[in-house]
């Protein structure tokens, strides 16, 4: 079978999500994927790789790093569409190198962020509207559990509850990195399957735990300014309120690798020129990542994103 009308999907997704973005006054970016710099995360493993000088350098897992240092430099709204790499993430929906569309808005809110998904999605896939719930409905109306007031304990009775297996190690765990595998357990097993199924669905509203680097709400701060986007029950996009200030990036950035270290996994270095970007260079705004193989995967009909992509890391 020919390649190419696949080539020609993927092609035209791309070109759609362009034309919207560009409409809406985005600037198209570049930013190296290979870098000295790492953002720390407390679950996604980086490639290192050593120069011929004897460096240690990083292979991108996501841009954000980088373009959010062009953010600092008064970049304005800008997008890209980035490889990615990410060790360890191999299946239907993973693999070890795939594109990401990531994009940043200075001043957006999230409210204006759900048009411009709206928007997308429906340029992309057809799609019409965009629900919006918290993670606390739905994580007590599909799991039994809101996650905002759960302790560790309270999570695992809801995962007996649910029938499924704890995590292997849990007990060896401290108690964030424990909490924090039990929630993604619930996010990933049960509550996101039945999720975007009548149309995308936005869950916001996330527990602060779960931050990442996402501005608390000044509300209640219980609550972090946080979104993940699931069309028929695929997760799709992750994004927040970005967080300006370099010395919460750097405690978010410390308990991270201390989650990393807790788990057995080699703690990371520091992302210092990141963070020298932070501060009152930094603007307010949006900042989200979506999927773009996942994209054209659910554009596709297709099971796989490898169905969808000429080569992947099995056949490269």
């Amino acid at each position: 079978m020919s390649v190419r009308p696949m080539l020609e999907q993927r092609a035209g997704v791309r070109t759609a999500l362009r034309d919207c973005l560009d409409r809406e006054g985005f600037i198209e970016v570049d930013t190296p994927v290979l870098s000295g710099e790492v953002l720390p995360e407390a679950h996604i493993e980086p490639f290192m790789v050593t120069t011929s000088a004897g460096s240690a350098e990083f292979l991108q897992a996501s841009p954000e790093a980088l373009m959010k240092r062009l953010l600092a430099a008064g970049a304005g709204a800008i997008y890209q569409f980035a490889r990615c790499f990410r060790a360890g993430e191999r299946g239907p929906r993973h693999d070890t190198e795939f594109v990401m569309l990531e994009w940043y808005q200075p001043g957006a809110t999230l409210a204006e962020t759900a048009t411009l998904l709206e928007q997308l999605l429906a340029t992309s896939l057809g799609t019409s509207g965009l629900e919006q719930i918290s993670c606390s409905t739905a994580f007590e109306q599909l799991a039994g559990i809101d996650p905002i007031n759960a302790d560790t304990a309270s999570l695992v009775a809801a995962i007996e509850r649910q029938g499924l297996q704890l995590p292997a190690g849990l007990a060896e765990l401290n108690d964030p990195a424990r909490w924090s595998l039990c929630f993604n357990l619930l996010l990933g097993e049960v509550v996101a399957p039945q999720l975007g199924h009548d149309q995308p669905t936005m869950l916001g509203s996330w527990p602060a735990a779960e931050a990442a680097f996402a501005r608390l709400d000044r509300d209640d701060p219980r609550l972090a300014r946080r979104f993940e986007v699931f069309v028929a029950g695929v997760e799709l996009v992750n994004g927040w309120e970005e967080e300006p200030s370099a010395a919460i990036l750097r405690s978010r950035i410390e308990a991270a690798n201390a989650i990393r270290q807790a788990d057995g996994r080699r703690v990371l270095p520091l992302p210092d020129r990141l963070l020298a970007a932070h501060g009152e260079a930094m603007p307010d705004g949006v900042g989200a990542a979506l999927g773009f193989d996942r994209l054209v995967m659910l554009a596709a009909g297709s099971e796989s994103i490898d169905q969808i992509r000429g080569f992947s890391s099995a056949d490269a």
